[in-house]
């Protein structure tokens, strides 16, 4: 018998290999369990390019509306994607779309397996990335400079007619230049979230930005975040809990030397690179869970990698792939966790914690993907190909499941 879920999950596809992989984790771990109402939206690349990228929009509104997303990996095109697609255009990242338009932070964690030893020997307990989810990069403005001329920041307040006009530099041939930006509200939903995340799992909190260059820009974040703080530091204080503010080149070697176990809050390109740094110093970025969580606790899930289009191509060709789809059925699981929270449906998130049991099992029982295999200790035998790993899992979660 089914084990009902009362209500829906915004389910997001995705592409290339890792749409192979979400359609065997539905198919084999997912709808034989549940009688579960997913809202689907196709955020493959051609879709997105036929619907001028609405789909996106529509995909994160609904989130906003039912509570809880699932989403796969998807291709964010360059040139040479657009080329190889035939697009109509450099689509914008549908996270960054996703994470505008919800106003959230990005919460990653990986994932711990007694046999998958760390690559940085003294990481014995979790590190956890709050990405800042707005603006910076992600919703930048470029030019491409190609004379002489001068380039300004200009802004003019609404109620004045003054501009305010700031050099950028005065260029003497071709160039390029960005503009980038951010909003106070942004930086405090980001803050509160990172606090009360911490709050949450009794974690200690690291902060880190430049602003020894970016005085006014990253300075503001220092700012806002310490304010944040002190608006909590009787919370933070009676849980034991510490808050550390450093120089981001300072906290990357700080955080080499740790023993992890803290959650460590970056701006939002810090967060995209030291993600995949601190996945794969633990093992692999199909390890690495991810959240969304909006400031009126909406939740999107994720895998923290990408669409692995090497293994695309060979399954292409018809050759067996092994693809690690852990991060993707976490994904899956962290989701429908949430719902059951959400609906006091416990016999859901009690599914959801056996399905992730299930993935440990198999793996610390010596079943595991290439990738894994390269690194466990005690070495594994072989490596299992992508579907036969999934097969694996869902036997131990029938086992679990009738026990």
């Amino acid at each position: 018998m089914k084990i009902t879920v009362k209500n829906p999950i915004v389910e997001m596809d995705g592409d290339e290999m890792a749409h192979i992989m979400w359609t065997m984790i539905k198919e084999k771990l997912i709808l034989p369990f549940l009688d579960l109402d997913l809202k689907y939206f196709d955020l493959g690349i051609k879709h997105r390019d036929d619907t001028e990228d609405r789909v996106t929009v529509e995909a994160a509104n609904a989130i906003k509306e039912i509570g809880v997303g699932v989403k796969c990996a998807t291709i964010t095109p360059n040139a040479d994607r657009v080329k190889e697609y035939g697009l109509k255009k450099q689509w914008q990242s549908p996270n960054g779309t996703i994470r505008s338009i919800l106003d959230g932070t990005v919460f990653r964690k990986p994932i711990i397996l007694n046999n998958i030893p760390p690559a940085v020997r003294n990481w014995k307990e979790p590190i956890h990335i709050g990405r800042h989810a707005y603006g910076d990069l992600y919703k930048s403005v470029e030019h491409v400079v190609e004379g002489p001329g001068i380039a300004e920041i200009v802004f003019t307040p609404r109620e004045k007619a003054t501009s305010t006009r700031i050099k950028i530099h005065d260029f003497e041939g071709s160039g390029v230049v960005m503009g980038i930006h951010n909003t106070e509200a942004s930086i405090r939903s980001f803050a509160r979230a990172c606090i009360n995340y911490a709050l949450f799992e009794k974690i200690d909190i690291w902060f880190a930005t430049k602003d020894t260059i970016s005085k006014k820009y990253q300075g503001f974040f220092r700012d806002i975040f310490a304010e944040e703080i002190n608006n909590k530091v009787a919370d933070i204080e009676n849980s034991g809990l510490n808050y550390r503010y450093l120089l981001i080149d300072d906290a990357v070697a700080q955080v080499i030397k740790s023993r992890g176990g803290m959650l460590w809050a970056c701006t939002n390109y810090d967060g995209d690179l030291m993600s995949d740094m601190v996945a794969a110093g633990f093992g692999s970025l199909g390890l690495m869970t991810s959240v969304l969580v909006s400031p009126d606790g909406k939740y999107e899930f994720e895998a923290a990698h990408g669409t692995v289009t090497r293994h695309y191509y060979e399954h292409c060709k018809g050759n067996p792939t092994s693809t690690n789809s852990m991060a993707s059925i976490f994904a899956w699981t962290g989701a429908i966790a949430k719902r059951g929270e959400l609906d006091k449906s416990p016999e859901v998130t009690k599914f959801a914690r056996k399905l992730e049991d299930a993935v440990i099992r198999t793996v610390e029982g010596g079943i595991m993907t290439k990738d894994l295999m390269l690194i466990a200790e005690p070495k594994a035998e072989k490596y299992a190909f992508t579907e036969e790993f999934l097969d694996c899992v869902a036997e131990n979660l029938r086992s679990s499941l009738s026990s």
